[in-house]
């Protein structure tokens, strides 16, 4: 695998479009705390760490939102991977954008760990512009 995090982001994607109800993943520090992230800001129902013998996994609740008694979307309705294993991209403070006008997050990797672009903004603190949900 050469990309962890575009794997990670891929699972949940191909779980909501399934209609899961969880998504196992393998467990990293950097995914559990993206998957925190997401979280925080409403995109998944919960998260936790498993530990199946000498492997860790992470458990993400996924979230839908009911349209009729017999349909339900899910949540997130689009994951994409912005820094790539072959092409970086960084963003300073400035450069932080809203994504899709404020209903959807950027989560940025900075020297203060993991966060939301919102909250990187707030701080003044750039990084790696990891990934954009909404």
């Amino acid at each position: 695998m050469l990309d962890p995090i575009a794997d990670m982001l891929t699972r949940i994607r191909n779980a909501q479009r399934a209609g899961h109800k969880t998504v196992s993943i393998p467990a990293s520090k950097l995914k559990l705390a993206i998957a925190g992230v997401l979280e925080a800001r409403g995109f998944i129902g919960g998260v936790s760490k498993q530990a199946d013998g000498a492997h860790e996994s992470i458990v993400i609740a996924l979230k839908y939102s009911e349209v009729s008694p017999l349909k339900r979307e899910p949540i997130i309705r689009e994951i994409r991977r912005i820094s790539k294993e072959g092409c970086r991209v960084y963003a300073k403070k400035g450069e932080i954008r809203k994504v899709k006008n404020g209903y959807g997050a950027a989560i940025i990797s900075t020297s203060k760990g993991v966060m939301s672009g919102e909250d990187a903004y707030r701080q003044g603190l750039g990084g790696e512009y990891i990934c954009e949900v909404w």
